[in-house]
């Protein structure tokens, strides 16, 4: 017997799947979440193989956003306290 007639390829993750098994063993797919032979991928929306996920999200999302002086202060503060432990913890190890 081949390989091909012992397993199948599951749909949903590409892993192989033993012809009798219930659900696939990588992902949990099974039968009634979609990959039985009359199962199709038609009617799913899915993008196109030249999908430009970067222009997708500038239109979603409106392109950069601006960081407030808060945001920065927070930011800086927040550097400001990692070099400050890691200066002690540093410092101890080296006593």
């Amino acid at each position: 017997m081949s390989f091909d007639r012992l397993s199948f390829v599951c749909p949903v993750c590409g892993e192989c799947v033993p012809r009798k098994a219930k659900a696939c063993p990588e992902c949990g797919a099974c039968e009634k979440s979609g990959w039985s032979a009359d199962s199709s991928y038609e009617g799913l929306s899915l993008p196109d193989e030249d999908f430009d996920y970067d222009r997708f999200v500038a239109a979603e999302f409106g392109g950069k956003r601006k960081t407030s002086r808060k945001e920065k202060l927070w930011r800086l503060a927040g550097v400001i306290i990692l070099v400050v432990l890691a200066w002690v913890v540093l410092r101890g190890a080296f006593l």
